[in-house]
């Protein structure tokens, strides 16, 4: 068994613990065994498990794994905090709010011998999955991405890596990508901003990619991929999934740990990774300017 520690008690770690005390049968999941959770309030027990503090956490020779699910700002100073104390790490997206330090990230885990791993449950949706063999075998030709949601709390970030989850989807589904231009604009009286950025695919085909945030906002991807053949306008409808998304990344995490992941697969997680935040900071930069 592993033992495990829960950084931060929000809805995402509430999950983590529920997920670990109730695993799904069989799986690789059921070697996690939860020990204890970190967070900045004193809290009482949370679904039977007790507050511990970091410092409890890193030297304990039980513990083995963290669970990062605190705000974005703090996510990089937690992973480095684990990793220096050669445990395994599970982190929300975004890892960092800058590609260098990831770098950085990535090769302590390296150094310590631990597996680093970033979740990205949007990539485990039943709607994805369906978009993605939607996508298959077709060519683009221009495409956008309009996705809407109310206004972020302090602590997530610059949209570009906020939004990740979006930039990580066109990656999936068209391969490596490069940003031409990006703007920002803000309407800081009513606490919203849209974030547009044009990318390029590897034939030089323009995804316009926009995040746009606001009071009263719904939840929502909106899409219109010009194909060879055809237009795609709406997400697939897809049946819910039988297995939670969290409780799939809580497998495919473990399954790493066990050692069932190949290197190659590894190390594609890796570069993709990488790669969608370099092209977040790049959008920064040019809103920046």
């Amino acid at each position: 068994m592993l033992g495990a520690v829960v950084v931060g008690i929000g809805t995402a770690g509430w999950v983590r613990i529920r997920d670990m005390l109730a695993p799904l049968l069989g799986s690789t999941a059921a070697e996690l065994n939860v020990r204890g959770f970190i967070s900045r309030r004193s809290l009482d027990p949370q679904q039977g498990v007790s507050q511990i503090s970091v410092e409890e956490a890193v030297g304990r020779e039980d513990i083995h794994v963290a669970f990062v699910c605190t705000e974005n700002a703090s996510h990089e100073d937690n992973v480095r905090t684990f990793l220096q104390a050669g445990k395994h790490v599970c982190v929300e997206y975004p890892m960092t709010m800058n590609y260098k330090a990831a770098v950085e990230l990535w090769g302590l885990a390296q150094k310590k011998g631990v597996i680093l791993h970033e979740e990205h449950i949007e990539l485990l949706t039943e709607d994805y999955k369906e978009l993605k063999k939607e996508v298959e075998g077709k060519i683009l030709q221009e495409g956008t991405l309009h996705f809407t949601g109310e206004a972020l709390k302090p602590g997530f970030g610059f949209p570009a890596f906020s939004g990740i989850a979006r930039l990580t989807w066109l990656v999936e589904l068209f391969g490596e990508l490069s940003v031409s231009v990006a703007t920002m604009e803000e309407d800081s009286g009513n606490n919203g901003s849209k974030m547009t950025a044009t990318l390029l695919t590897s034939d030089n085909r323009p995804l316009t990619w926009i995040e746009e945030r606001g009071p009263g906002l719904p939840r929502a991807k909106n899409i219109n991929f010009h194909f060879d053949c055809c237009t795609l306008t709406q997400i697939p409808p897809a049946p819910r999934g039988s297995v939670g998304l969290f409780m799939q990344d809580l497998i495919h995490f473990s399954a790493k740990l066990v050692g069932q992941v190949s290197a190659e697969e590894l190390q594609r997680e890796r570069t993709r990774v990488l790669h969608c935040l370099q092209l977040a900071e790049r959008i920064r930069e040019l809103c920046s300017s």
